[in-house]
């Protein structure tokens, strides 16, 4: 069965719009309690929200439908999406929520589910979820209905985890960091787990209002945090997104190192220390061909997935590796979290900053990547535009053309109605031509 509701990472949509409507909400929570519920013994659900006013809705809703179907539900209140996955295995829950639209803007919103383990769901679940939202759901009886409980000390417990990233017996002092948390999820735990730490924390994007998350700030905008680090002379920034899974980085000079950088960094630092499992990195297809070169050079491997930090988690557990994530900023780092975790992600850099003695412009840049080309073309509901035969007839000219010099991957997205046009080469001027070439084809078909 195909799914319709569910995309690369859980189900997203505008705000008060299908699928992001209250009525679905719960229905799509009472469908989710039923299958997580299957005897009559307690059974717990942890939710967690970002800081869309939107997020409020779906959490009531979604906290009636658990509750309908005998579920004791438990709220924790605004935390990163880590949070979520780490309190739903501690707190021996069935099931975790994450309700938030990512990087997205404050009009659309998400909701994601964690298993018992603390790990995304996979996708036979979700489609067997998804055939329950279509049927008739089996409600609890009346002496049955859940408990709602609201946990006060949910980000107190992520925090004080989160530490644990950091090398102990090191501190922060004499560090000054910007940290951009997007008005998002991490506006409270990400500068106060940086201070206790001793560092000097000059924070970015903690004023949310319900409708400026993501809003030119955060990983989404890192210009923000990178004219605030070089205006205060700050050592190093670190950008969140709205939920806190994702992170980019600043050097002293105000340059951005992605996810490829961070991951490249950690894998080699991992590697010499005996830490990387198998001596290998999972990442995407979205990946840097120059990464994956780079690691070929260490004597490292780089296993590839299709995109979503769920499916890099996948992998690292069938495969036992411990390092995985996205070139947008997912670092998945299994010896500490089951998901992205940008604060820890984050955290890992500043240990080796601090180790080193080095600045973060020299560690930062690990890698000379690919010239890099993305095009996101949007199109309404309809025939598959990737399908159209002037695009395939596109698509098969660039490749020849780029022949052994790049590489092009051309998809859907999983949270938008946008056709991704993505294109790597060596000769920066062959790469312009052949992306802009396949996206023009794309737009006509769109």
């Amino acid at each position: 069965m195909a799914k319709k509701l569910f995309g690369t990472d859980g189900v997203r949509g505008r705000a008060n719009s299908y699928p992001m409507t209250a009525e679905m909400a719960l229905r799509l929570a009472a469908a989710a309690g039923r299958y997580f519920r299957k005897d009559q013994k307690e059974h717990r659900v942890v939710i967690g929200k970002d800081t869309r006013r939107s997020s409020y809705m779906v959490e009531y809703a979604m906290t009636g439908g658990f509750a309908s179907t005998g579920m004791n539900v438990f709220l924790l209140g605004p935390v990163p999406t880590p949070a979520v996955g780490l309190l739903t295995r501690s707190m021996r829950a069935d099931v975790g929520v994450m309700i938030s639209a990512s990087h997205n803007p404050y009009h659309d919103n998400g909701i994601k589910f964690f298993g018992p383990e603390g790990y995304k769901l996979s996708d036979v679940a979700e489609c067997e979820i998804e055939e329950l939202v279509a049927g008739e759901i089996d409600l609890a009886r009346p002496e049955n209905i859940g408990k709602v409980t609201r946990i006060d000390d949910a980000l107190g417990r992520y925090m004080e985890f989160a530490k644990t990233a950091f090398p102990r017996q090191r501190i922060l002092e004499g560090l000054k960091v910007v940290v951009d948390c997007a008005n998002g999820a991490a506006y409270k735990a990400a500068p106060i787990v940086l201070w206790e730490l001793g560092a000097e924390v000059i924070p970015l994007g903690v004023e949310p209002d319900g409708f400026n998350i993501n809003e030119g700030c955060g990983s989404t905008c890192p210009q923000t945090a990178a004219e605030a680090v070089v205006a205060n002379g700050a050592d190093v920034g670190i950008c969140l997104d709205g939920d806190a899974d994702r992170v980019m980085l600043i050097d002293e000079q105000g340059r951005v190192a992605d996810g490829d950088q961070i991951m490249g960094l950690i894998a080699k630092r991992w590697s010499k220390s005996g830490r990387l499992n198998h001596n290998t990195l999972v990442a995407t297809v979205m990946s840097n061909m120059g990464l994956e070169k780079h690691l070929e050079d260490e004597g490292l491997t780089m296993l590839r997935t299709g995109v979503g930090d769920r499916y890099v988690v996948e992998a690292m557990r069938k495969g036992g590796f411990n390092l995985g994530g996205e070139q947008s900023g997912h670092i998945v780092m299994s010896d500490y979290v089951t998901t992205g975790d940008g604060l820890m992600a984050g955290l890992q850099f500043l240990g080796a900053l601090v180790r080193s003695g080095q600045p973060a412009s020299e560690l930062a840049r690990v890698f000379e990547p690919y010239p890099q080309l993305l095009e996101n073309i949007r199109y309404d509901v309809g025939p598959d535009p990737i399908k159209d035969r002037h695009v395939q007839a596109a698509i098969k000219a660039g490749e020849a053309a780029f022949g052994s010099l790049g590489r092009l991957l051309i998809r859907k997205s999983g949270t938008e109605p946008l056709v991704r046009v993505m294109g790597e080469c060596e000769d920066a001027a062959l790469l312009k031509k052949v992306v802009c070439e396949i996206s023009d084809a794309v737009r006509a078909a769109a």
